[in-house]
């Protein structure tokens, strides 16, 4: 019974008193009212104070209200990364309503599934992008950077909508094994939770800056967009396309003197492969997630980036981001673990009758606690095959993540690979059901 009792309770202390009843656009406005005239957003050459991006923000929500956004009301976003697409997700989500990215660089046939499948009626969008994209005639489509001052009619003001916590704040689309992408939807309490988490692991302040380089309709993007604003850090864009470009990438980091960023572990593997990587000493925070991180990656960071912490984070699109964390150290292992879990979070490892494994014995990860989506955006059947109840913890549910990983003897977890045909190709999540549904 002993063991029984770490493997469900122990490994799973991780009750945690955060605010869970602010949305992190309260958080964001609090920060404001706190630090107006600090620099809040950057890039290229444009700036914006944390007055002028609330207010700017402000603008568009009250716009968007007008529009008949509200809780639970979903908003297309097709974007480049600028300053507009920064602005434009706050504003959602001050406007009560839950941002949809739909990445313009994802081919024509599944932007149109997401259109429909999301039953969005308002796209955010850009000039450049109305006519590549295949946006249907039922949608109303406004470009954010349309010439002239067009929400100058609009209140600077908080807008003030009163949302809960189970209201959406976003739904995410991922590869789908059936052949059809299904959006995740996200609450708001799962969002404060994992943001306000690594708020207390990792600390940002004033001093701090983050680059947001991550294409936005994956999941890590979500805290490099919010976690630096509700935080009093500065928030970097980085150019489109830069994401791929290790040397533009050491050149913002440089210029712009930027502390905390995210990888995925085999662009993490190209940046350190470039001449100018230890120049950038002023990296405090290098955050992994996507993939498994090898070894040698981490000893590569450790030899030419000493002053940064290296973190391994691990968590799918259905639960906020991510489930799981661990402080890289040099263990002498051939692996490294995906560690424990964050705030009021809980992780199984089960067999197939749902029992708990012991430690050192594989089998499939489960998830429990406040990280959970609501589900799968009008899909109530795969919904129910995926978040399935909880036989520990009456009322409870828990979601089935097909990962495979074991207990270490000090309740470290360990990722041993996946149960089914998902592979993951630079953090891409790849269902090879769904090629090959394109392919028969």
């Amino acid at each position: 019974a002993s063991e029984r009792s770490t493997l469900l309770d122990g490994w799973n202390a991780t009750a945690t008193d955060f605010p869970l009843q602010h949305t992190v656009q309260q958080l964001i406005e609090a920060q404001v009212r706190h630090t107006p005239d600090a620099p809040a957003l950057a890039f290229g050459e444009e700036r914006l104070s944390y007055r002028q991006l609330n207010e700017r923000a402000n603008r568009l929500a009250h716009y968007l209200i007008a529009q008949g956004v509200g809780p639970d009301v979903l908003v297309g976003v097709a974007a480049e990364r600028s300053i507009e697409m920064v602005v434009a997700l706050v504003a959602i989500l001050k406007a009560g309503g839950a941002y949809v990215p739909l990445d313009p660089d994802y081919p024509q046939d599944r932007l149109s599934y997401m259109f429909e499948d999301s039953g969005i009626q308002l796209l955010l969008t850009q000039e450049a992008l109305l006519q590549r994209l295949p946006i249907p005639v039922s949608i109303r489509s406004v470009a954010l950077d349309q010439p002239g001052d067009w929400l100058a009619a609009y209140s600077t003001v908080n807008p003030g909508i009163t949302l809960t916590g189970e209201n959406l704040a976003y739904v995410i689309y991922t590869s789908g094994s059936t052949g059809k992408p299904k959006g995740a939807g996200n609450r708001h309490v799962a969002l404060t939770n994992r943001l306000c988490w690594m708020q207390g692991a990792y600390g940002l302040d004033a001093s701090d800056t983050v680059v947001q380089k991550t294409p936005f309709s994956f999941d890590v993007s979500v805290w490099e967009f919010f976690w630096p604003l509700m935080t009093g850090a500065r928030l970097v864009v980085a150019a489109p396309g830069d994401h791929r470009d290790p040397a533009k990438l050491v050149e913002l980091i440089n210029r712009e003197q930027v502390s905390t960023l995210h990888f995925v572990p085999s662009m993490l593997q190209a940046f350190l492969q470039d001449d100018a990587v230890s120049s950038c000493t002023g990296l405090k925070r290098i955050v992994c997630s996507g993939e498994a991180l090898a070894v040698d990656i981490q000893q590569q960071v450790f030899a030419k980036l000493p002053n940064a912490g290296l973190y391994n984070l691990y968590g799918p699109t259905e639960a906020a981001i991510d489930v799981t964390h661990w402080t890289c150290m040099d263990e002498g292992r051939d692996s490294v673990p995906i560690g424990q879990p964050i705030a009021n979070l809980a992780t199984y490892i089960l067999d197939s009758s749902l029992e708990p494994l012991p430690a050192g014995v594989t089998g499939e990860l489960y998830l429990a606690g406040v990280g959970l989506a609501r589900g799968y955006h009008q899909r109530p059947s795969l919904t129910a095959e995926r978040f399935v109840a909880s036989p520990f913890v009456a009322g409870e549910r828990l979601y089935r993540t097909g990962d495979l990983a074991r207990y270490r003897a000090d309740g470290v977890i360990e990722y041993a690979g996946r149960i089914d045909h998902q592979v993951k190709i630079r953090g891409l999540r790849i269902e090879l059901g769904e090629i090959e549904a394109r392919l028969l």
